[in-house]
Parts: structure tokens; C-alpha cells; sequence
């Protein structure tokens, strides 16, 4: 009996130990050159320092000897096929600083602060090229997002028709930026946004931010 994929949460201590087979989904999913390879290694390690970090990853089904579906020989555990993690969006950080800055530059503070103000902010989402078009994305996304209490949930994703941005447009995220391009990363990018809980197929709205009473 071959059994499915499985999702599951997962802590620090267990995300840093798989740390390695993490880069290598990533690697193998966004074909990233060689040598920026480490960089993006220690990136998602000084992000299990953020605030209210969360992950999720996916583990390989098991099949019959042969078919290839197993673990690799000599591996503790099965090897993860996908994962997604995030955390909550802070000042000081890099991406969250620089998407509030592009933000009030488009619409004023008032903008910024209604999808910045409180956010959990989705830095990863990938899933290895050979299990791709399985729908692993569509569930692993709201599992990541789902038990969170922050307002809005927000991410960014190469700004083209790609199958990522489809799957976040059918989850309920919404463009709050396009064309716009990081430093030091040639493709544009689209931020977009979503106010939680994830309502799939329903563009967000969110009110305005609270004011201090």
C-alpha cells in the first residue's frame, strides 16, 4: 500500500536539521546560480530567529522498492518534497522595510500601515520540480497561514503568469505592488496580499488600520 504525501508543522530545531535538504528543494525548484546558493542558506537560517516563525514541509510518499519514492539509502527520515515557512513582519527587517517604503511611496502610510501593521509575512514556498502540479502548493500554503492570528499574510512572487501567481490569486491574495524589483535581483516582482483568514477566490478588502485608542 503506497501511501500519499504528508504535511506537517514543523520547529526550529527540526527546520535547521533539515536544513540542507530545504536548500536543496529551494535550489532544485528555482534553479538559482551556484554561487548564490549558500547565501540564500543562511538567509533561512537567520530567519528562524524572527518573530513567531512557523514552518510546514512535505514529505515524500513511500512506494514499493524501486519505483524511487522512498527514502535515499541510509536516510533517518523521509525526505521532504516541499515546504513553506514564514514569520511575523517586523521593522528592521529586510523585506518587510523595504515593501512598507515602496508601500507609502504608492499610497501614503495609511496604506502601508494596514497591510504592514500586523502581518505574518510568507517567506518561502517551494516544491520540488518532480512533485509539482499535485496541488501540494494549494495545501500547503493555507496550512502555513491558517492557525495564525495576524491580520494580513503577505509575500512576494516574480511579477509574470506564473503557476505560483495563479495559486495565490486562488487563494485569495491580491496584488499590492507589481513591477517592482528588490535590490540586487534582476526579475520583477509582484508583493501580494491577502487579509486572514485565507478566503480563496475572493480578492482582499481589508478596512482600515485600527487606531490607537
Amino acid at each position: 500500500m503506497r501511501a500519499g504525501p504528508e504535511l506537517l508543522e514543523i520547529g526550529k530545531a527540526r527546520f535547521l536539521a533539515e536544513l540542507d535538504s530545504l536548500v536543496e528543494v529551494y535550489a532544485a525548484a528555482m534553479r538559482p546560480p551556484r554561487e548564490q546558493v549558500p547565501g540564500r542558506r543562511a538567509i533561512m537560517e537567520r530567519h528562524t530567529q524572527f518573530p513567531s516563525f512557523r514552518a510546514v514541509v512535505v514529505t515524500a510518499p513511500v512506494g514499493p522498492p524501486g519505483t524511487g519514492d522512498g527514502p535515499r539509502p541510509g536516510a533517518s527520515r523521509l525526505p521532504v518534497i516541499a515546504f513553506s515557512y514564514g514569520f511575523h513582519g517586523a521593522n528592521g527587517q529586510w523585506w518587510h522595510d523595504l515593501v512598507r517604503a515602496a508601500l507609502i511611496r504608492l499610497g501614503g502610510y495609511e496604506l502601508a500601515q494596514t497591510w504592514l501593521g500586523d502581518s505574518f509575512e510568507v517567506a518561502e514556498v517551494h516544491v520540488h520540480p518532480d512533485y509539482q502540479g499535485r496541488g501540494i502548493g494549494r495545501r500547503m500554503v493555507p496550512a502555513l497561514v491558517h492557525p495564525r492570528l495576524e491580520r494580513t499574510a503577505l509575500l512576494s512572487t516574480q511579477d509574470a503568469d506564473t503557476p505560483a501567481r495563479r495559486l495565490y490569486r486562488g487563494l485569495g491574495f491580491g496584488d499590492l505592488l507589481t513591477g517592482y524589483r528588490f535590490p540586487g535581483t534582476d526579475p520583477p516582482y509582484a508583493v501580494m496580499g491577502a487579509v486572514l483568514p485565507l478566503r480563496p477566490g475572493q480578492p482582499p478588502r481589508p478596512g482600515p488600520p485600527p487606531h490607537p485608542g
